[in-house]
């Protein structure tokens, strides 16, 4: 009777434990928060919420009463790719090579991309070639953390890392990418990019009627007042109040859905304003961000400073996870909140056909520019930029000697060193490096840049041709060592062996390669690079008479071969 007691004793602690285990499961679930990012291309804080009510938004503006509002939010550059590489990895794109605006033609990462020559050339003058970012082996797309920890991550379109998007950082990376997608009661992180506020949509929608009177805009100093620059300026609010009706559409589907009040969503633009003297610059204009994340417990405004390279530890410490020793940025939201950075830094190469190099501090009143070739004018002839519709009016009034001295500041000849305050000089107009009352300030930034420089590779600081034979040995894409499938009938830490079944343990001997799988009951459903691959981060357990289909990819290199085996 003793023995039969404890019999029962033994078998309800059993249950309990069990069934406290699985309650933790389901509130440690729970603590995992549903995640949506809004990301607009080509714009700077020139929103309601920030002082500028030229362009009606009635969709933003009601998210930004629910949201707490960043005021000193800034891009790393000032175009998309070498930013977007920051944000996907949490590294400076410096470090990491990704520097260049464009390294290839790649969108959507699916292997295809052909390589070739192009008529651009490095500062050397070498010819250069469309390439992969091969960056260092240790460095993963953050994703890859989420989906390791359960999370059912889409990005629906764009990429643009300066790297083809491996099939592990994304469970759907697709114009149908949603995260309806996911399974029921799996937490989501949902990226939706929006191109309406773009600069090339600056000619591409010249024949939209604008909702904007020109007339009522106002003009930046670095431009010239007139018909040309304000129907240009005009055309990029219409194209703001385009994309607040595409925001929210979005907002409307996480309400339909029944989520909205249970999801953090985050709305930014990429990097600063689309218009000349903006985009590609390494000023206010072109770093500076509206940012604002609603579904945190606090709300209204933080003069907070946050950097791009901030946002991959910030979405692992809101998810809960821990983020890597290796990531530069620092998480500003979430379990793991560091400490509030007293600077960000920018820099600025080579921008399509044209090379410069500029690195940059800003702390919350100043910024410093160190211009590494002062010989070069500050205006770079970028073709692609000359569509925009005011360029060739603002190009003519150079040549007549007709802009006024503010005007002229963007085509002349560098110097070493820029030093603006923000503050008194919002357009970073009035260079003050020569000015002894602010010796201090520059003696500081300077050394701050120089502290900063010194504790990481700055891999711009090379010929671009150079960089790309030491990514590309030879000029040759690196190719990523196909997968290696074992199996065994024992159990393997966290994998559920089955009697009919296997324990799978997959391995590259490509250092630094993430792997994916796939599982199939039907020997004629073979994946490809489009379909949805599972991420490896251990052993799996797979049923008899199914198929293992694995495939791997270092970043930089091209994806393995597919390979495969049919468990017997």
């Amino acid at each position: 009777m003793k023995h039969l007691l404890s019999l029962i004793v033994f078998i309800l602690c059993v249950s309990c434990n069990s069934k406290n285990e699985k309650q933790a499961a389901v509130t440690s679930k729970k603590m995992q928060p549903n995640i949506v990012w809004i990301v607009t291309e080509d714009i700077s804080p020139t929103l309601s919420f920030y002082g500028d009510t030229t362009a009606k938004t009635p969709n933003l503006d009601a998210l930004a009463k629910e949201s707490l509002i960043f005021d000193n939010a800034f891009a790393v550059v000032g175009v998309c790719a070498p930013t977007r590489s920051s944000i996907i990895t949490g590294m400076y794109p410096t470090t990491i090579g990704t520097i260049h605006m464009r390294t290839g033609q790649d969108v959507m990462g699916l292997g295809k991309r052909t390589y070739k020559k192009t008529d651009r050339v490095d500062i050397e003058g070498d010819s250069i070639i469309q390439y992969s970012a091969v960056i260092p082996e240790n460095v993963k797309c953050y994703t890859e953390y989420l989906r390791a920890a359960g999370y059912y991550c889409t990005n629906n379109r764009k990429t643009d890392y300066q790297f083809a998007a491996p099939v592990t950082a994304w469970d759907e990376n697709s114009t149908k990418a949603h995260w309806r997608n996911a399974l029921k009661g799996q937490p989501f992180f949902s990226v939706f990019n929006i191109g309406t506020t773009h600069e090339s949509q600056l000619w591409k929608k010249s024949d939209l009627p604008l909702t904007i009177n020109p007339k009522n805009v106002k003009v930046p100093p670095y431009f010239p007042d007139n018909e040309a620059t304000r129907n240009t300026i005009a055309r990029h609010y219409s194209n703001i109040e385009l994309m607040d009706t595409e925001v929210g559409a979005f907002i409307k589907q996480l309400k339909d859905d029944g989520l909205y009040d249970n999801t953090i969503v985050f709305f930014y633009s990429d990097h600063g304003g689309p218009l000349p003297r903006q985009k590609r610059e390494i000023y206010d204009s072109g770093l500076k961000v509206p940012f604002m994340v609603k579904g945190v417990a606090e709300k209204g405004r933080t003069d907070r400073m946050i950097s791009f390279v901030d946002l991959a530890p910030t979405m692992l410490s809101l998810a809960g996870i821990k983020p890597p020793e290796y990531l530069e940025g620092h998480a500003f939201l979430g379990e793991f909140d560091s400490e509030e950075r007293d600077y960000i830094f920018g820099s600025s190469d080579r921008f399509d056909e044209f090379t410069d190099r500029i690195r940059a501090v800003r702390n919350d009143q100043f910024l410093y520019l160190r211009n590494d070739f002062p010989e070069l004018p500050k205006y770079k002839d970028v073709g692609y930029r000359k569509n925009v519709p005011m360029m060739s009016t603002f190009l003519e009034l150079r040549d007549e000697d007709k802009l006024n001295e503010i005007q002229k500041i963007w085509f002349e000849t560098k110097t070493n060193e820029e030093l603006y305050d923000c503050k008194a000089d919002p357009h970073n107009i009035n260079n003050l490096v020569k000015n002894p009352d602010y010796a201090s300030v520059l003696a500081e930034m300077r050394t701050t840049l120089k502290k900063h420089v010194k504790d990481r590779p700055d891999l711009g600081l090379q010929p671009e041709a150079q960089l790309i034979n030491k990514m590309w040995p030879n000029f040759e894409q690196p190719v990523t060592a196909t997968v290696t499938l074992s199996t065994s009938t024992a159990l393997s830490t966290g994998s559920v062996e089955t009697s009919q079944g296997k324990t799978i343990t997959l391995s590259s001997e490509t250092k630094g390669a993430s792997i994916g799988y796939y599982i199939s009951d039907n020997p004629n459903n073979k994946p490809d690079l489009t379909s949805t691959w599972q991420l490896y981060s251990k052993p799996i357990a797979v049923a008899k008479g199914k198929t293992v289909y694995a495939i791997a990819q270092r970043i930089g290199f091209k994806e393995s071969e597919i390979t495969s085996q049919e468990i017997k």
